[in-house]
């Protein structure tokens, strides 16, 4: 019997995904959490094979709870709406075993529980195909200015914060904008975050 823990915060999809699960006769639910510390809580307790994890959720994401649950024996898989390549790409960090999407057919999902109890991976091929398309074109330095960006500081603030002049931080984000295809820091933090490049 493959045991089963879901994460989720939209209680009528986590129900749903329990009792679709649950008819399947080699697996069980073995809990069920809205959000990604109720999960960590729930895998010590129940030590399942599998944890399905929702991204965004309240108090910690899914990408936060597959990170903490990485050198942990059950499985991960994350279950999205969210085909962002930065998302994908801290999965794959996370080691995560299968990163699926909900708009996928239900047996696809039982089906790829199967599979990863066999030891392999599963990627929907949709998340492949961005991530290959979709790199972050920023270089780390300039992923620390738009992120302090992000946070509202100015270009004073981030000079001062990264001991740069503040001509040196003017240049980063005239590239930052560039590089983004955008006309103004908002434009490029909501890109940016839309990519889901921020870690």
């Amino acid at each position: 019997m493959i045991r089963i823990v879901i994460a989720e915060d939209q209680r009528m999809l986590l129900g749903a995904l329990g009792s679709l699960l649950d008819l399947e006769e080699d697996m069980e639910v073995v809990g069920k959490a809205k959000n990604g510390e109720e999960v960590l809580d729930l895998v010590r307790q129940q030590d399942p094979d599998i944890c399905i994890l929702d991204i965004e959720m309240p108090i910690k994401s899914g990408l936060d709870a597959a990170e903490e649950l990485k050198d942990h024996a059950c499985k991960v898989i994350i279950l999205t709406t969210f085909a962002r390549p930065g998302y994908f790409d801290r999965a794959r960090k996370a080691e995560v075993s299968g990163y699926l999407l909900k708009d996928s057919p239900s047996e696809e999902l039982a089906n790829s529980i199967r599979t990863i109890m066999e030891g392999r991976r599963i990627y929907a091929p949709e998340l492949v195909d961005i991530a290959f398309e979709n790199e972050n074109p920023l270089t780390d330095r300039e992923e620390q200015v738009i992120k302090l960006m992000a946070d509202g500081k100015n270009t004073k603030e981030i000079a001062s914060q990264l001991y740069l002049t503040n001509g040196t931080v003017r240049n980063y984000i005239s590239v930052i904008l560039d590089k983004l295809d955008v006309s103004n820091r908002i434009e490029a933090i909501s890109r940016f975050k839309e990519k889901g490049w921020f870690k």
